[in-house]
């Protein structure tokens, strides 16, 4: 990594000394992504090349003669052979003009490697005809293509600003501020590390305001949402596992004007814990710099949040999951392995399954939408919706009906419900459960990479989905049912019950000195709790509006009466 690493500080140093020679950035309308006729400006004639704007991507066609003769097309830094092709659009960070006019420049993201999954930030560097046309003539004219005419300065701008266009399409906001939030011992540590070299070049590249705090304490992070002045940011990137947050979106709750702050600071993820489950599910990945570029391109989508109420009279605000029973003791008793990365959860979960521990206690839950075949049809009608809205240029969840996260000014929703120490509604299902193995309900559906345990789970439909299991089969049984995680088919397996909820009571039958209950994996007291959901409380960012998560086997191919009548 060190030979990458080198030219990408360098690099980084570049765009910075550029960016401030640059001319201000103004708003281009789309006016001035078209020539004279009205047509885009998608082709640009250069002297030795010809850059083409085609579907979704930017396709770099070197003349013949040039190719030839001449290395002087175009230049590529840090260096590399540069291949005849094209560069996606999703890659390309910024685009524009040198303000000497002499030169096009393209800074883009691109795999250092197809095995090691990372980025490094590449810049593009094309002559213009103002300085190059005549004196390539003069040396070479056999070379230089006589058909070129020239390049008007509208021209050029167009080009750019169209190149610009596709690249941040429609809902995707460009340049956008960001408050970032670094743990430095998250997971298995090196967060600082990981931001300096990974992720901050990849922002810089793509011209993001940056401000950036390095977390002391647990707990910090709350203090510092709710202090925040939202108004200078767009988008809150914490750089850690999926505590930092946890602790955002609670300090964001803590707000007078919550509603606005969670509807309008869209709260994202670079991964750098154990865990990562937040960037699994918004951007497929727990690689720290294909998540930074999935930000920089991000769409944005209306995020679900759940109110807890615990005995005490707390109230917090989850936005990943709650557990009780094995999966409960599996995250919090494994903390102290923090430093095996994600094989703390396999380690885990052996130890814990040998044992066949079983945790009673009595659900309660406000079921919407029961049955595995109607589950898939309730997922269907969400992810063709979604798809739908971005399509159009919409942020994910817009078009669902009214959202929980619109009220200027308001603080957090009411509780439907009540809280935990208040009578349980009447219409709500109770399940006892004597031989309990894990509790687990998820608002996502990725809990770690490769765990996809809430394959159904929607980002704004306002449901919960909940799933149980006991814990008396026998040791093979369990290990396949992890195993069908992995595999996909842990949806399907019949010793799984699952269910959409849009609230629920869970209350242990006995108290255990040393029992836990899990939220969005930070250890809360072993006790009656209470969960509802709020409906696109929150904001995120993600790549297609909706998760990762490739679903449940046969969503697609669910008929339309089942997805009408889910």
């Amino acid at each position: 990594m060190e030979d990458v690493r080198q030219p990408q500080d360098e690099h980084a140093a570049a765009i910075a000394k550029v960016g401030a020679q640059e001319p201000p950035i103004q708003v281009v309308t789309s006016q001035a992504t078209t020539s004279a006729s009205g047509k885009p400006i998608d082709i640009l004639e250069l002297p030795a090349v010809k850059l083409t704007c085609e579907k979704d991507r930017l396709v770099i066609q070197e003349h013949a003669a040039a190719t030839k003769k001449s290395r002087s097309c175009c230049s590529v830094t840090p260096p590399r052979r540069l291949a005849a092709g094209s560069v996606p659009f999703y890659n390309i960070l910024w685009a524009y003009i040198t303000p000497d006019r002499n030169h096009l420049r393209i800074d883009f993201a691109e795999e250092t490697s197809p095995k090691k999954h990372e980025l490094i930030v590449r810049q593009l560097e094309f002559p213009l005809p103002s300085t190059s046309l005549q004196a390539s003539r003069e040396r070479e004219p056999l070379l230089s293509p006589p058909s070129i005419p020239p390049v008007s300065a509208a021209t050029l701008d167009a080009f750019v600003a169209r190149v610009l266009d596709l690249a941040y399409p429609a809902p995707i906001q460009r340049r956008k501020r960001a408050w970032v939030l670094v743990n430095p011992h998250a997971g298995p540590g090196g967060a600082d590390k990981i931001f300096e070299k990974k992720v901050r070049p990849i922002f810089e590249a793509a011209r993001m305001p940056l401000t950036v705090i390095r977390t002391t304490y647990s707990g910090e992070a709350v203090t510092l949402a709710q202090d925040l002045d939202i108004s200078g940011y767009d988008i809150a990137v914490p750089c850690s596992g999926d505590g930092l947050p946890h602790e955002v979106f609670n300090g964001l709750s803590k707000r007078t004007d919550a509603r606005t702050a969670l509807s309008k600071l869209a709260v994202c993820h670079i991964p750098c814990g154990s865990g990562n489950a937040m960037s699994c599910n918004l951007y497929g990945t727990h690689r720290p710099s294909l998540a930074a570029l999935a930000i920089v391109k991000g769409v944005p989508t209306k995020l679900d949040l759940c109110s807890v109420t615990l005995q005490d009279g707390e109230r917090l605000t989850s936005f990943l999951s709650q557990a009780y029973g094995l999966i409960a003791d599996l995250d919090i008793t494994t903390e102290h392995l923090r430093w095996m990365g994600a094989a703390r959860f396999t380690y885990g979960f052996l130890t814990l399954a040998i044992r066949k521990k079983t945790y009673p206690c009595d659900v309660a839950m406000k079921v919407e939408v029961g049955g595995k075949e109607e589950i898939k049809g309730h997922y269907a009608r969400g992810v063709k919706g979604a798809e739908s809205e971005v399509e159009n240029g919409e942020e994910s969840g817009s078009n669902d009906g009214k959202g929980e996260g619109e009220g200027e000014g308001e603080g957090m929703p009411g509780l439907k419900y009540g809280t935990v120490n208040d009578k349980l509604p009447e219409d709500w299902e109770v399940v006892p459960h004597e031989k309990l193995g894990s509790f687990y309900c998820g608002n996502m559906a990725y809990m770690a990479p490769d765990a996809n345990f809430f394959s159904a789970a929607l980002a704004n439909d306002g449901l919960l989905d909940l799933i149980t299991a006991d814990g008396d089969i026998s040791l093979w049984k369990n290990i396949n049912l992890q195993l069908g995680v992995e595999s996909g088919h842990f949806f399907d397996n019949p010793l799984v019950s699952y269910r959409k909820v849009s609230a629920f009571r869970l209350t242990p039958r006995y108290q255990d000195p040393n029992g836990v209950i899990s939220i969005d994996g930070e250890a809360r007291p072993f006790a009656p709790f209470q969960v509802e959901v709020h409906k696109g409380l929150g904001l995120t960012l993600s790549k297609r509006g909706v998760f990762e998560a490739p679903g449940p086997h046969g969503w697609d191919k669910v008929t339309t009466t089942e997805r009408l009548r889910a």
